[in-house]
């Protein structure tokens, strides 16, 4: 696995000059297209720990059942929506059409000329001129070549045009099965000293709810999302310009990325705060939401690497020379060598899991179980916090109890360290004493203070 991270051989001499770009997120997203299944687990696996999903709103996200949204039931809704399906059989391959790759290599011309007037003030929210946008919304959806830069359109005509490509497609981007989740996120918040809730947002949770939800999105859905809150960030850090806060563009983009289709504010007049809310949020951390979850990489790396057999052949080749013969597959009588490296690292993986059980409980919401667990753990005064990091060798001796077993596979170096420091008999202590002679340097070379400190020592 480390040869695999590592290096690639390449015998092509004019690409070793080129950068190496290395994707912390390859395993997942190798993960997400292979095994769709098992990747959805384990993120909605994560998902229901940081918020709580009843089941009806679970299995909404996960799919299996339709999503039950405000105003979406009664025959009003249902009649607005199969007339809003029909007017969008009229319109183009882009607009009033499902996301798909093609729509958004038509729109993203639209972002990238945005891009270069980030300074007009009042960028989407002054609406611009309609014969204009007319023009250029025909042009996109016959797919003719434009040439924004020739002057011919402003940047307020492209901006209402991609807030109405927004608000045309058949549901939102961030999707209907991913409403309640957003609700729910919108609601972490501290605790205090005594276990209650504040009203202070937590910021880490919430970042860490939205990674884990933007990886269950639809790929052209969250290639979209990017590129747009990259856009939004972009435009919110030139506000003094622009007069376009993170919390003016949540304004503008919430009823369109984020409102269920076919509902009235008095639908939402509830949650209005907290949808405007999370979408300010995503604006302004939008540099952090797109990455995974390290643990989510961890998981997606030993899915394919942790076990002795390749994930595939690809997997193999890039461990593979034309010139060399070492690296060909392994043979019979490698089989005893194999089973001791898989036994070791299969030690190793428990012991990291260990410490993720560790850091877990200390990251649990304070309830009854968190504090009988914390209670267990501060038996051991010399317990390491969820943030530290030690390496630990294998421990001899057994653990009779849990919490004790946790405490040498978490802090196994101090305390065989404190048993050797312990049992040092006197010959070995002058033994090091000497050695730290010669390591000061020679008596010739020695001061006579040195000399005198040094002797007081080795008595």
């Amino acid at each position: 696995s480390d040869a695999i991270c590592n290096f690639v051989i390449c015998n092509d001499s004019s690409l070793r000059s080129q950068p190496i770009i290395f994707n912390p997120d390859f395993f997942v997203e190798k993960l997400r297209h292979e095994k769709p299944e098992v990747f959805t687990e384990l993120v909605v696996s994560n998902i229901t720990r940081l918020i709580d999903l009843p089941g009806a709103e679970l299995a909404q996200l996960m799919g299996e059942e339709d999503p039950k949204l405000p105003g979406g039931s009664g025959i009003a809704s249902g009649f607005l929506r199969s007339l809003m399906s029909l007017k969008r059989k009229e319109k183009g391959v882009v607009f009033g059409s499902p996301l798909t790759e093609e729509g958004i290599a038509q729109v993203s011309q639209l972002i990238e000329y945005l891009h270069k007037h980030l300074r007009a003030e009042g960028l989407f929210r002054v609406p611009g001129n309609s014969i204009r946008q007319q023009i250029l919304k025909d042009a996109l959806n016959s797919g003719t070549d434009i040439d924004l830069d020739s002057g011919e359109f402003h940047s307020n005509d492209v901006a209402t045009l991609l807030k109405m490509f927004l608000g045309e497609l058949p549901e939102p981007l961030l999707t209907h099965k991913h409403f309640h989740a957003h609700l729910k996120i919108a609601d972490l918040t501290l605790f205090d000293e005594k276990g209650n809730k504040t009203s202070t947002p937590d910021k880490e949770r919430q970042i860490e709810a939205l990674q884990l939800l933007f990886l269950i999105l639809p790929a052209p859905n969250r290639s979209l999302l990017k590129l747009l809150l990259d856009l939004l960030y972009q435009t919110a850090k030139k506000q003094d310009k622009n007069k376009m806060s993170a919390h003016n563009l949540a304004l503008m983009f919430a009823p369109h990325i984020l409102w269920p289709r076919n509902v009235t504010a008095n639908d939402l007049q509830e949650n209005i705060t907290k949808l405007n809310n999370g979408v300010t949020f995503m604006i302004k951390h939008s540099q952090k939401l797109f990455k995974a979850p390290a643990y989510i990489r961890e998981c997606a790396r030993l899915h394919y690497l942790g076990s002795r057999a390749h994930a595939s052949k690809d997997d193999l080749d890039l461990l593979t020379s034309p010139s060399s013969k070492e690296l060909q597959p392994l043979k019979s009588q490698k089989r005893s060598r194999l089973d001791a490296v898989h036994q070791e690292e299969t030690q190793q993986r428990t012991e990291e899991a260990l410490k993720e059980l560790f850091r877990h409980v200390h990251n649990m919401p304070d309830s009854a179980k968190k504090k009988k667990l914390i209670r267990q753990f501060n038996k051991h005064p010399a317990a390491l916090t969820p943030g530290s990091d030690v390496h630990t060798p294998p421990v001899q001796r057994r653990s009779r109890s849990f919490s004790g077993l946790i405490k040498k596979k978490v802090l196994g170096t101090p305390v065989i360290m404190e048993r050797k420091s312990r049992d040092v008999t006197p010959e070995q202590a002058s033994k090091e004493n000497i050695h730290l002679l010669q390591k000061c340097g020679s008596p010739a070379h020695a001061s006579p203070a040195k000399m005198k400190f040094l002797e007081g020592r080795k008595e």
